[in-house]
């Protein structure tokens, strides 16, 4: 008996690599996209009751609710899952995924209200469904959700979503923390604390609203917070960046942890794709991409992934920072900012990503949960990873339009 199920499950692995080796690009990348659309992205379940409420107007009073799928929530990595979403319906031309980013944004805008005015001082904002939404004091808040607000206003030009980004673009060029230099910082847990994560979630914002506007004021601002971050959390020893800078004790965190550098190197790529070609800062952001990207290309395993922590070849690989370094390397590629021969370098880490980590029913595997910073490396080391994780599912769906564009070359 014990033969038997381990031919099976022999035969089960064989029958998964076959399949995944014969799967196209569009293939893969479809099944997580459409394996997205199957989940309840617009409804709200009762935490006792276990109902679902397609809108606030169905629930009754004094009725908790939460939302019936973390998709729908207004965190950053819906932000960043909206657009991705978007650019793979304009490459493919497939309005349904496109309209996925339409409907979890009116979703948000139909029924913020509820929980503001209901809210209650004994509960913090983020402990409401779409408490992000109306409470802008951190990056998080407002940096890739409000870039994917601007990408969907683009679409569909409501007055309350252009209010909405109005109120963002303030937050983050005039009231969001900064040390004395400028530089955007945290101010929890730890006060007037540089992250890694902040490359994107205030670049993200920043890029899209410079796309929108044509203004470079928001194109200089983003530049400034790279260049910045370079500064402060660039190790030339290991030629990868720290997690974090601490100001008070004016020394590193402890951790090159992977998707911290793979949130820089998205916001590089963006950046720079996005930005008029005579920008005076330009030049210097290539340079900045092309020397992370020989930085972390040291770090790349065999079989083609990068590791939670990047220089600890004990932790586990992780899928998120590996797509993350693939889609900086093959949209470098695309553009001509930097030689050809680096693709190799994507086609590797693309080629286990859709073979082993996107399963035959589109779920994404492997991918951290969020992170905060710390002070010990068995933090880092034992974070868990996440069934289908929301942190890398628009990472993936960017990845993947990279690899595309990449392959028919």
């Amino acid at each position: 008996m014990k033969t038997k199920i381990i031919i099976i499950s022999v035969c089960s692995l064989v029958s998964f690599s076959l399949f995944a080796q014969q799967r196209t690009d569009e293939d893969a990348i479809r099944a997580i996209a459409d394996n997205i659309l199957k989940q309840p992205v617009t409804q709200f379940v009762g935490v006792d009751d276990g109902k679902i409420y397609n809108s606030t107007k169905e629930i009754p009073k004094g009725t908790e609710v939460k939302f019936n799928s973390p998709l729908s929530e207004w965190h950053y990595s819906n932000g960043v899952l909206d657009m991705a979403m978007v650019a793979l319906g304009e490459y493919l031309n497939e309005p349904k995924y496109v309209s996925y980013a339409k409907n979890h944004v009116a979703f948000g805008f139909n029924n913020y209200a509820y929980f503001k005015n209901t809210f209650k001082n004994d509960r913090k904002h983020w402990h409401w469904p779409f408490g992000q939404l109306w409470n802008m004091k951190e990056l998080d808040d407002c940096g890739a959700m409000g870039a994917a607000v601007i990408e969907v206003y683009q679409l569909d030009k409501k007055k309350e979503y252009f209010n909405y980004i109005q109120n963002a673009a303030n937050h983050i060029m005039n009231e969001q923390t900064r040390l004395a230099d400028g530089t955007l910082c945290r101010t929890f847990p730890r006060e007037m604390t540089v992250w890694a994560d902040d490359a994107y979630m205030g670049t993200s914002f920043l890029t899209q609203m410079g796309k929108m506007t044509g203004d470079n004021k928001y194109f200089d601002e983003a530049a400034k917070q790279l260049i910045n971050i370079d500064k402060y959390l660039w190790c030339l020893e290991k030629q990868l960046y720290y997690h974090c800078y601490y100001t008070d004790l004016k020394r590193n965190g402890v951790a090159f942890w992977g998707r911290a550098n793979g949130w820089i190197t998205v916001s590089l790529a963006d950046l720079i794709d996005a930005m008029p070609e005579n920008h005076p800062k330009r030049t210097e952001l290539i340079s900045l991409l092309e020397k992370q990207i020989v930085g972390y290309s040291r770090y790349q395993n065999a079989n083609g992934m990068w590791n939670q922590l990047l220089d600890k070849p004990d932790s586990y690989d992780e899928s998120s920072v590996t797509a993350m370094f693939v889609y900086g390397v093959a949209k470098a590629v695309n553009n001509g900012w930097i030689d050809k021969s680096y693709a190799s370098i994507a086609k590797s880490g693309w080629n286990i990503l859709k073979n082993q980590e996107i399963t035959p029913d589109g779920r994404f595997t492997n991918v951290c949960v969020g992170t905060g910073i710390s002070n010990d490396l068995p933090f880092y080391y034992n974070r868990p990873v996440g069934d289908n994780e929301k942190h890398g599912l628009g990472l993936i769906i960017d990845t993947a339009v990279e690899m595309m564009k990449l392959n028919k070359k």
